[in-house]
């Protein structure tokens, strides 16, 4: 899938924009903070229908405006054309629309532009709390598989209201252990709880062979970019694995109901990283995270690429070159100059990173200068 036109209105710091893109390399350049990332996100909120770093639609508006509009012409590898809208008004829903006609539900857009976003911000999926790790995983799983999708959202909604009824017992009983709540309460709870075990054990399958399948993806991406230097490894661990999840989620049930939550099931899912058999968030360095991140997303990239046939990923590379020696930099360079990715989006305050991966690609690509959100086309070898 390529984007062939971005229309920008004001998304941020960028008030107005028209874009035309290469179908291959689109590079931005400027200073920090001008508004090269978010040109990224305004592609990314048309994959996703919400920004990458900030989930509170009303805050991606232009300060002192009432509205923002973005809206992306894409095509794919038969040639087909897709107009995708996206518009809000200050105290109104979003409107998504594809070729005119606006969604009933935004989970239906998932996976019709695939996007892979790497950006300083991954980091914390290596710092950060477990859910980084699962949404790490989520975000890719659920552009290709709707019943994932459906899965995510239904487990969803039974352990929201699972909790609503132990967070009620817990306060009724102070969070006494001989608390015994009425046998309504108990009926109801055992429906989320084997709502919860079917779609969970339905999400632990698929997240398993989502692993299972990108890891040896991920090593090779890695020693590329480290040149065989450190050893990596995944592994995903659930409570799946201990047997049937009905049985787990109902056997600490009195543990539950003394926490006013559950402690239990695919929610606590965890993703291991470890380098040279330590776990990464102790042991590596801000060179190696940032490049076991990169090579996550680009294995992820392989992966959706292989899933979603005519649709080649869009490659979001934000920042990327940041923290790195001089040899990761170069395979990197190396990477993304090849044949394997498609349309790519790369952002960077130095111009000679860009430069590198231009002499080295044979392919078309365009440069754009990024301003206080005005946004300028310097130089492009399109026919």
């Amino acid at each position: 899938m390529h984007l062939d036109k971005l229309s920008i209105t004001n998304f941020k710091n960028i008030a107005e924009a028209q874009l035309e893109f290469s179908q291959n390399i689109n590079c931005f350049v400027g200073n920090n903070g001008e508004g090269k990332t978010n040109v990224v996100d305004a592609i990314y909120f048309l994959s996703f229908c919400k920004s990458a770093f900030n989930h509170i639609d009303s805050q991606v508006m232009k300060h002192d405006q009432d509205f923002f509009m973005l809206q992306g012409q894409y095509s794919d590898s038969n040639g087909n054309l897709e107009d995708i809208y996206c518009g809000m008004q200050k105290g109104k829903k979003k409107h998504f629309k594809r070729n005119k006609k606006e969604y009933r539900r935004l989970s239906e857009h998932l996976g019709l532009a695939p996007v892979i976003l790497v950006a300083p911000s991954d980091v914390s999926v290596i710092e950060g709390a477990s859910d980084e790790r699962r949404h790490l995983i989520d975000v890719t799983v659920s552009q290709h598989d709707r019943e994932y999708v459906d899965a995510l959202a239904r487990y969803g909604k039974a352990l929201q209201e699972r909790n609503v009824l132990l967070k009620k017992a817990c306060d009724e009983h102070g969070g006494h252990s001989a608390m015994c709540p009425d046998q309504s309460m108990i009926s109801l709870m055992e429906l989320y709880e084997e709502q919860m075990a079917a779609y969970g054990e339905v999400i632990f399958a698929k997240r398993n062979a989502f692993i299972e399948e990108i890891t040896p993806l991920f090593q090779r991406y890695y020693n590329l970019i480290a040149d065989n230097r450190e050893q990596v490894s995944l592994a995903y661990t659930s409570h799946c694995q201990r047997g049937p999840l009905l049985e787990t989620i109902q056997r600490d049930r009195l543990k539950d109901l003394i926490m006013g939550y559950s402690l239990h099931g695919v929610h606590r899912d965890e993703l291991e990283m470890t380098i040279g058999g330590y776990p990464l968030k102790k042991e590596g360095s801000q060179g190696q995270n940032k490049t076991f991140v990169l090579a996550l997303k680009l294995s992820q990239f392989e992966y959706l690429k292989g899933k979603t046939q005519q649709k080649t990923p869009i490659l979001l590379l934000d920042d990327i070159f940041d923290k790195l020696d001089a040899h990761r930099v170069e395979q990197i360079v190396k990477l993304v100059s090849s044949d394997e990715f498609g349309q790519i989006f790369i952002t960077d305050t130095n111009r000679e990173h860009l430069d590198m991966i231009l002499k080295r690609s044979p392919y078309d690509y365009r440069i754009f200068h990024v301003a206080g959100g005005h946004i300028e086309c310097l130089e492009s070898n399109q026919n």
